[in-house]
């Protein structure tokens, strides 16, 4: 199913936003604007066509959330651009019946958005965005971009709002050879894991560091091209900070940390205190799925049998501190967090499942003089996912999983990106275009109204955005 083509035009005056990025953040709000009367959108990206972490798109590897938190249906099920549809639209619905999953493979997440991305007339690939600037004569964001061919066009918009995603992170000891194209294959982040795949596996020993999803789906995968035997492939080793390799928070309770009322909660809350939170909510968002941890003791257990050992070793509670090559592969240098003694490890590959971070895009440097950064750098982002910006702009920069220090965990979270593309949506719009809740979680976060008679609390008035510009 596809829009109306007649949106595609560029209009004589300018859009009303523009997304620059399409990830599934901003692709969702390009579905959620589909079709809204009067609203024009163009949502821009550098890549010839949508792909979601593609290093990663293993198979037998699943969605860490419900199908419902797809691109709409959290905040409009209605809207033909939910996984129901796409299922219907490719004839599946009734296999996905049958399947009984409600976590999907990744490559079919993968495929859906591309799907949505390929249908919507807003979405324009293969345009990098290599400026966005505040035209004060105007009072627009000027925008411009470059195709493939090298052409440039410039368009304007009132409101902008950035999906670049993130960028990976890699441990410090780490950088250097990993931007060495020596290396290229036998050091790397697990974003381009799928692309070494076999180098890999045919490795004497890997070293996967790491105790994310991402480094369980790498090592699981690489105890898999093992011989049943355990004695070919290879030698699998997992390091990680953290004191242990633990599940992801996944109790019904536990994920309304994942809801509009724990993000209100969590802006109110001092920025010291909010980061602290951070550090220590590791396990809701990066820790590993129970079932991956399941497979992994049931590929371990099978290398027992009849007396064997796994060619495998799990190191948690370990710091990297060095790498040095050494004889055609290298070094290790780790740190035991807890006892503080030190050894050292040979390995043919490092593969750091280290995870993102968010970044700044090149193409914001006009317009970082207007930007209100925080002490360290950071956007100041208000209730409504707005960035204060220097009162001359009077056009409005929203931002997208960019904002996990004033709004908390759920910022990367698939399950939230529907509501907070909503809840743009509808400030940009000046309407409700899609009616948000107030309230979703039976927990109380933060001190509760006074309780009448019977001891039951009274559930406080939903908190409105705050106003640009706040730095609580």
């Amino acid at each position: 199913m596809t829009a109306n083509p007649a949106r595609t035009a560029a209009p004589d005056d300018g859009y009303d936003l523009i997304g620059v990025g399409i990830g599934p953040f901003n692709l969702s709000l390009a579905a959620l604007a589909d079709g809204v009367p009067g609203l024009r959108t163009l949502f821009l990206d550098a890549r010839p066509a949508f792909s979601w972490h593609p290093g990663l798109l293993m198979e037998g590897t699943v969605l860490q959330v419900p199908f419902l938190a797809d691109l709409a249906t959290m905040a409009d099920p209605t809207s033909p651009w939910t996984f129901l549809n796409y299922l219907r639209a490719h004839g599946r619905l009734f296999p996905f019946f049958f399947a009984e999953r409600f976590h999907i493979p990744r490559r079919e997440y993968d495929h859906y958005c591309r799907w949505v991305a390929e249908s919507l007339p807003s979405c324009r690939f293969d345009a990098r965005v290599t400026a966005v600037e505040w035209d004060e004569r105007q009072a627009v964001f000027a925008v411009t971009h470059r195709n493939a061919a090298g052409a440039t066009e410039r368009v304007t918009a009132r409101q902008v709002v950035l999906g670049v995603g993130t960028e990976p992170v890699v441990p410090e000891p780490l950088r250097a050879l990993l931007a060495d194209p020596a290396h290229r294959g036998r050091v790397l982040h697990s974003a381009d894991f799928r692309t070494h795949r076999e180098e890999l596996a045919s490795a004497a020993d890997v070293t996967v560091i790491g105790a994310g999803q991402s480094g369980a789906e790498v090592l699981l995968d690489l105890l898999r091209r093992q011989d049943g035997d355990g004695r070919g492939g290879p030698y699998v080793r997992w390091l990680a900070r953290t004191p242990a390799f633990a599940p992801m928070e996944y109790s019904k309770i536990g994920l309304e940390h994942f809801t509009p009322d724990y993000i209100r909660y969590f802006r109110s809350l001092p920025e010291t205190r909010r980061e602290e939170l951070v550090r220590s909510q590791w396990q809701l968002y990066k820790g590993v799925s129970g079932d991956t941890l399941g497979e992994i003791h049931d590929e371990l257990y099978e290398r027992t049998i009849g007396g064997g050992r796994p060619r495998a070793g799990l190191h948690p509670g370990t710091e990297l501190t060095d790498v040095r090559p050494e004889g055609g592969g290298y070094l290790l240098r780790c740190r035991n967090v807890d006892q503080g003694g030190e050894f050292t490890l040979r390995t043919e590959a490092v593969v750091a499942a280290t995870g993102y971070a968010a970044r700044r895009p090149d193409c914001l440097e006009p317009l970082a003089g207007l930007v209100d950064w925080d002490a360290k750098g950071r956007y100041r982002v208000d209730g409504g996912y707005r960035v204060a910006l220097d009162p001359r702009v009077t056009g409005a920069l929203y931002v997208q999983n960019a904002e996990m220090h004033t709004h908390g965990v759920g910022a990367p979270d698939l399950t939230l990106g529907a509501w907070r593309a909503a809840t743009i949506l509808n400030a940009v719009a000046g309407r409700d275009v899609v009616p948000v809740p107030d309230r979703a979680s039976w927990t109380t976060f933060g001190v509760p109204a006074a309780a009448p008679a019977g001891g039951i609390a009274v559930p406080a008035p939903a908190r409105p955005a705050d106003p640009v510009g706040s730095r609580t």
